[in-house]
């Protein structure tokens, strides 16, 4: 594990620096990874320096604004999602240029927080592709984590992902099958509900809607008993 960084957003920038790896940042635009600004610095290497940070959501503010991928991952990973306001939550999202950095921000920081559900509606709206992604890669990860919400909180969304299915770009027709796939995963009552989303957009002329169905069907029913 990596020693300790100082906490301020300075000094954790230049932690952060020492562990470079240039190399690696290259690789990473294969995975689809926005290069620009990148330091090569592996998940597991900023999920232990976030821990050695704890939670201090002025810090990940700071973080967050640098602009370094890396440097947001650990932002995402050290905010505190009950302090997020709105208007922080819609800055954020403005500076996402990268789906790695799109889904933990959505995962780790937006997810817990109770402003989470109010923003799926806003952003799916949104026309830049990581802004609209973000709105479903936040849908899919309430999905699975927000073991509260009920059913009808999900199939009020689907209306949602069905306005977005037509959309080509590569990163927001991802999240929309994440979200739908992790909406009919949830229980056999939201599957049965996510099944028919999937089937009306097979009907669909547009290859971005009859991907997302196709995909989503194949995994549920992969997931069938045999």
């Amino acid at each position: 594990m990596p020693a300790a960084p100082p906490q301020s957003p300075e000094a954790v920038l230049a932690h952060l620096r020492t562990l470079a790896r240039p190399e690696a940042a290259t690789g990473m635009a294969r995975f689809g990874m926005n290069p620009e600004g990148r330091l090569g610095i592996s998940v597991p290497v900023l999920r232990a320096t976030a821990r050695s940070l704890g939670r201090q959501h002025a810090l990940a503010l700071a973080l967050w604004d640098s602009g370094v991928p890396e440097a947001q991952i650990v932002a995402a990973l050290v905010a505190e999602p009950a302090r997020f306001t709105v208007t922080e939550m819609n800055h954020w999202i403005k500076d996402m240029h990268a789906w790695d950095t799109c889904d933990q921000a959505c995962t780790n920081a937006f997810a817990p927080s109770p402003l989470a559900w109010g923003r799926v509606p806003v952003w799916a709206l949104r026309q830049g592709e990581f802004q609209r992604r973000a709105a479903f890669a936040l849908l899919a990860a309430l999905a699975v984590h927000d073991k509260q919400a009920n059913d009808e909180a999900f199939v009020a969304c689907l209306p949602l992902i069905e306005a977005a299915a037509d959309d080509e770009r590569n990163f927001v027709r991802k999240a929309v099958n994440w979200a739908l796939r992790q909406i009919g995963k949830r229980n056999d009552n939201l599957l049965g509900e996510a099944v028919l989303c999937a089937e009306r957009l097979r009907q669909r002329p547009s290859k971005a809607a009859r991907w997302i169905a196709a995909d989503a069907l194949r995994e549920w029913r992969a997931r069938e008993p045999h």
